[in-house]
């Protein structure tokens, strides 16, 4: 009976502390955390977009979070400055990402600001990039032989252009490049609560 107070006594303790360090302890250091200056909320498109991007899945493969000089060549690619958490004010959840299959797209609005290229690029994207392996989206298209007043329709090169017809983008296709031209940090960052103590 001894072994199993101490089994169970174990077990309690490791919970609470797992919770101190994992959950209490970030959430005292980053409570006073403000907006990078520049940074604005979503636009309700840009909102939609975010789904989009969330829904399609474009966090597997893409991230949002260029790591520093020192510890990667991020910033040579061209990816910006190193993200801090002030970059994220406005951000839930957090889509940093995991893996690097494609580019960093912290800051893929200043790097890329053209909406036509992001159209095209989401419909081909081997239309822009040759031997890009990006899945394309062509379902958040759609090929009409007459096109409406209004409707933005999607400049590709010849050999990717449908034989009849022309390629329109639907409302969430504009919504995805929306939110992906809403990727621009290019603005000073503010000392994150880590960076700020040095």
């Amino acid at each position: 009976m001894n072994k199993l107070s101490t089994l169970i006594l174990g077990a309690l303790y490791m919970i609470v502390l797992s919770t101190l360090l994992l959950v209490v302890a970030p959430y005292v250091q980053l409570k006073s955390v403000q907006p990078t200056p520049g940074l604005k909320p979503y636009t309700e498109q840009q909102q939609r977009g975010r789904y989009i991007y969330m829904r399609e899945g474009c966090i597997y493969c893409h991230s949002q979070q260029p790591r520093d000089i020192k510890q990667a060549p991020d910033f040579k690619r061209g990816w910006g400055r190193a993200a801090v958490p002030s970059d994220y004010y406005y951000d839930n959840p957090h889509l940093l990402g995991t893996m690097r299959t494609g580019p960093d797209l912290f800051n893929i609005g200043a790097r890329q600001p053209s909406v036509d290229w992001h159209l095209s690029h989401l419909f081909n994207p081997r239309g822009v990039i040759p031997g890009s392996i990006m899945p394309p989206y062509p379902y958040l298209f759609r090929v009409t032989a007459k096109t409406q007043l209004g409707e933005k329709v999607v400049t590709l090169p010849s050999e990717f252009a449908p034989k009849e017809g022309s390629v329109v983008a639907t409302e969430e296709a504009l919504d995805l490049v929306a939110y992906l031209l809403s990727l621009d940090r290019t603005f000073p960052a503010i000392p994150g609560p880590a960076e700020g103590q040095q």
